[in-house]
Parts: structure tokens; sequence; C-alpha cells
């Protein structure tokens, strides 16, 4: 018998209410122990806590009773609405603390016991733990129709079409001695095989954006010593999150901001000038900024308007981004050179003067929205998702080949219902359930 677990779900104390859940097999003898009863299931009711034996009054609180296995973890569960005082919490928890086989839960347990107990798939789980992520509108829906079940519906739907189509192929050389059943059985399958491989195709054209949609783009500004990249930070994050100063090399680490642009996430990063230098710390902050460059979705070059002209050059390492944008700085400072304020750019702005920070700020929505077009409720959002796809994909190939003997073509069907099987949990993902469920936070 496993033990009970308990927990504080709500957010951190004080606040308004707080609320501790419990679950396990001795949930409804904690109630009856604490609360002097079980509440009609499903139903708030307001009970006086007590210590066990009619100990101290802990606390009035809403009680709920959800008994097995009509619960979120499939077992009996309890939810206990308290006050949200630092000192009732702890009472509360202390107590549930002196029973036999009671413990505070684990990071992500109960929601582990949920999926164990078969109340949700490893679609829905990493759904939720994205939805309790989600920072921005996009990342919601995206989460919401994960956690929903819908994505693993889809994937369910393939596998059933899958196993029928082996079935008629199997049926075809297991029986083929049998004068009911028609040597042609297998072939209508084959067309069935080739739409199921053209949905999964365009699933997958359709999902390439979702990772950079959960996780957020990565814009990283890149320039030399003094271009103006912390104070462009600055503006765009508007509080003052980077040092600013006159002298070269005050940014020594990469320094990230995230922001909501059109209800997607982007992570703007603030990097050390480039430049040769004998300092170790600098060189190391170098070293980073063009890691990150290497990885970004988009660098912004800047180029200070009152520096020398060769800066309007980015460094052939810079240019390892998916994408650069020219970005002419201090173009307040740049007017005793007029020919340096006119080196070829895509945005002039100046952080003192305000001048050209919304039409950079509109772009930048714009590529955030264009990065993440294409994305519907209905995609694979990670990239163990996009693997496993894959792999279904070359197995379907595989079993197309006309060349291979039909056992091995039902083999490799099979080997592309287990690949799908892999995306929501249905076969060989125990060592991932650590990882996955190690993302949630303790009460979840």
């Amino acid at each position: 018998m496993s033990d009970t677990i308990y927990a504080l779900s709500s957010g951190p104390v004080p606040a308004g209410v707080a609320v501790i859940r419990v679950s396990g097999p001795a949930t409804g003898f904690v109630l009856e122990t604490i609360a002097g009863r079980r509440p009609a299931p499903r139903k708030a009711a307001l009970c006086k806590l007590r210590a066990p034996g009619g100990g101290d009054l802990l606390d009035v609180a809403l009680v709920l009773w959800f008994p097995a296995p009509a619960s979120f973890t499939g077992e009996d569960v309890a939810e206990l609405h308290c006050h949200g005082g630092r000192a009732v919490v702890a009472a509360v928890l202390e107590t549930l603390s002196t029973f036999d086989g009671v413990r505070p839960a684990e990071a992500g347990e109960f929601t582990r016991r949920a999926f164990d107990n078969d109340r949700l798939d490893l679609l829905e789980v990493e759904g939720l733990a994205d939805l309790i992520a989600a920072e921005t509108e996009a990342q919601r829906r995206l989460a919401m129709s994960q956690a929903g079940g819908a994505l693993g519906d889809l994937y369910d739907d393939w596998r059933v079409r899958l196993t029928r189509a082996r079935a008629m192929i199997e049926a075809a050389f297991d029986f083929a001695d049998e004068d009911d059943v028609p040597d042609d059985v297998s072939d209508g399958m084959w067309a069935e095989v080739e739409r199921l491989e053209g949905e999964i195709e365009r699933h997958l054209d359709r999902s390439r954006g979702a990772e950079r949609l959960r996780e957020g783009l990565q814009v990283v500004l890149l320039g030399k010593p003094n271009a103006g990249k912390s104070s462009l930070l600055n503006a765009l994050a508007r509080r003052d999150v980077a040092i600013v100063a006159e002298e070269a090399g005050t940014t020594r680490d990469v320094i990230e901001v995230h922001l909501d642009l059109e209800g997607v996430p982007v992570t703007l990063v603030d990097t050390a000038g480039l430049r040769e230098t004998e300092g170790v710390v600098e060189r190391e902050g170098i070293r980073r900024a063009l890691e990150r460059a290497a990885r970004a979705d988009l660098a912004l070059w800047l180029m200070a308007a009152d520096d020398d002209l060769d800066t309007a050059s980015a460094p052939p390492e810079a240019e390892a981004a998916r994408e650069i944008w020219r970005v002419l700085s201090k173009v307040d400072l740049g007017s005793e050179g007029a020919e340096r304020n006119e080196r070829p750019s895509r945005h002039r702005v100046s952080v003192t003067t305000g001048e050209g920070l919304n039409a950079l700020v509109a772009d930048l929505a714009r590529f955030a929205r264009d990065a993440a077009s294409g994305v519907g409720d209905l995609v694979a959002s990670r990239e163990r998702h996009r693997v496993h796809l894959a792999a279904a994909l070359a197995a379907i190939d595989d079993a197309r080949s006309e060349a291979r003997p039909l056992e091995l073509r039902a083999e490799d069907l099979r080997r592309a219902s287990d690949s799908l099987g892999r995306i929501a949990g249905r076969t060989g993902v125990e060592d991932l359930l650590d990882v996955i469920f190690g993302e949630f936070c303790i009460g979840k």
C-alpha cells in the first residue's frame, strides 16, 4: 500500500487562502480525525480542524472530499482550504505529519500518481507543466490543447489505424490457406497507410515553430563595447536591468529579459561587447556572447552612430545566428558626421530621445509572430515528440517498400505504432518519468 502524501498546493504564504492537498489511502481517516467527518463528495463543507484526540483548534476551513477513483490522482483526495497565514499553514502541516503512513509529497508526486493511475497520459502531464509555466496567451492556448488530451487522442487514432492495417496484413500471411480470407485482404490497407503517412508529415511541418513558442524566441544583442546594447535592453524592458556606463567592458555576462510580444514569448539577451581583450573574465563573457548568438533566432548588431565607421560590419562568428539585423544606435549623437548616420541599417534608434524604438518593437513583434505562424492547437510542442514522430514516419516508409517481405513490413508498422505510443507514455518511457515529473513544483 502506498503512502498518503500531503503538500501546500497553492502559492506561498501569507495569502488570503491556502490550499493543502492530501492524497492516498489514509486520506479518509485523516479527514475524520481532524475535521470530524468526510463531507459529501465534491461538495465544500465548513469544518473545524482540530489536532488528533480533540486537541487545539487549528483553523476553520472549507474541506472537499474526492473519493477514488474520481479524483485528480485516482486515489482518495482531500483539499483543505485554510486561512493563508504562516502559523495556520504550519500548524495544519505539522498535524498531518503526525499520522502514520502520511508524509510530505515530493515535487510532481501528485501528478505522477495521476499518471500511474491512468488519470493522465504523458502528453497531458507535459501540457499541465507547460500550462503552469505559461507566460503569454499563445503559450496558454498551446498548453491547454495538450493538457486537455486532444493531442493524445490524435496520436491514439493514428495508432488504432496502424494496428488495423497491421492486422489485415498479418491475416494475409497467417491465414493464406484459408478459403474465406481473400488474397488481396491487405491491398486496401496500403492506401490507408499512405494517407496516414501524409497526415503525420503535415503534422510535423505544422509543429516546427511549436517549441519556439513554448520555450520563447531568442533575440541576442551584439556589438562592440559602448554600442548601446545595455541601454537598448533597459529601454525595451522598460526598467533598469543592465548596468550602463561609458567604461568599456561593463557587461561581462549575458543578461536576459523576458518579453511578451503579441502573445509570443521573446527572451532578449544582452551580451559582452566584442573586442580583443586580455582580461580573462571579459574574454569568457565574449565567448558566451558568441555562443548565445550561434543559438539565437535573431541577432541585433548594434552600431553606435558616434563610433568609428568600421563598426558597421559584424565579425563572421556573430553571423552564426539564424538572422541578423543591423541597428544604428545613439543616432542623437551622430550629427557631426553625417556619413556615419547613413550606414546601412534596418533600424535607427536613440534611447535618449526614443527615436525608432516603437518601430523596432513592432518589427520584433512581426518577427516573433511570423516565427510562430502555422502553429495550431494540435502540434508537437517538444523535441521528444518530434523525434518519435520522425521515427514513426521512417518505419512507415520502410513498411511501404514492396521489396521487403510482408512479414517485415508488418513488423515495420508495429515499430511505427510503438513510436507513437511512446509520445503519450503508452510504452517504453520509464527512463523519462523522473525527468518529466521533476518539472513540477511541490504540491502539484
